[in-house]
């Protein structure tokens, strides 16, 4: 009696609405952790996840196709979509800027930490203070380096999320992306094999 019933050819959407529940719940932890975790779980372990989901997925689709499978294709095709529209989005999302999700987790967590250890640092020749605050590489080759930067002058917002200028007054080095922390408070991220105190 209280029984759900689907009518004859209606598509039946649970499954791509619990790949989507469980693509977020998963990635999202996943694309906030450190950047180096990020690239090897999802060369290692997303990867090859999603290519075998696909590979199920795309062999349904062409059994419901040909009648003799009990899905339909139309839920199969969306859950496919939603399989990769997810992790690919997140990757757009950071192509700009290196680490936004993993910065922003780590800037709402423990900001006034950060905050402390940066103007704690003395004040230098016109260089805006600074801390180095995290990074990326593998054993000394190909390191991305990211720092924390206060700018009273906000002239780092010029920036503009990873595009626009590249140099700026009291940074060293030329800039690969800027992200906006919140106002005066900026996270900045070199071109590879760079630091503060070593631009090319």
């Amino acid at each position: 009696m209280g029984e759900k019933t689907i009518e004859p050819g209606r598509p039946n959407w649970w499954l791509p609405r619990r790949v989507a529940i469980v693509e977020i719940v998963i990635f999202i932890p996943i694309a906030i952790s450190h950047p180096d975790m990020v690239f090897f779980l999802g060369i290692f372990l997303i990867l090859p996840i999603l290519c075998a989901a696909s590979i199920v997925l795309i062999v349904l689709v062409f059994r419901s196709v040909f009648g003799s499978g009990r899905f339909r294709p139309l839920p199969l095709l969306t859950t496919l979509a939603i399989l990769w529209l997810i992790p690919a989005g997140l990757v757009f999302y950071e192509r700009a800027h290196p680490f936004a999700l993993h910065e922003t987790a780590r800037w709402v967590g423990r900001s006034k930490k950060y905050k402390d250890e940066v103007s704690a640092q003395p004040a230098s020749n016109g260089e805006l203070r600074h801390i180095e605050w995290d990074g990326s590489g593998f054993a000394g080759i190909a390191n991305q380096t990211v720092y924390l930067v206060f700018d009273p002058s906000d002239s780092l917002s010029a920036g503009g999320e990873g595009r626009g200028k590249t140099k700026f007054n009291g940074i060293p080095c030329e800039v690969r992306s800027v992200q906006r922390l919140e106002r005066h408070w900026y996270s900045i991220v070199f071109y590879t094999d760079q630091d503060w105190s070593h631009c090319n």
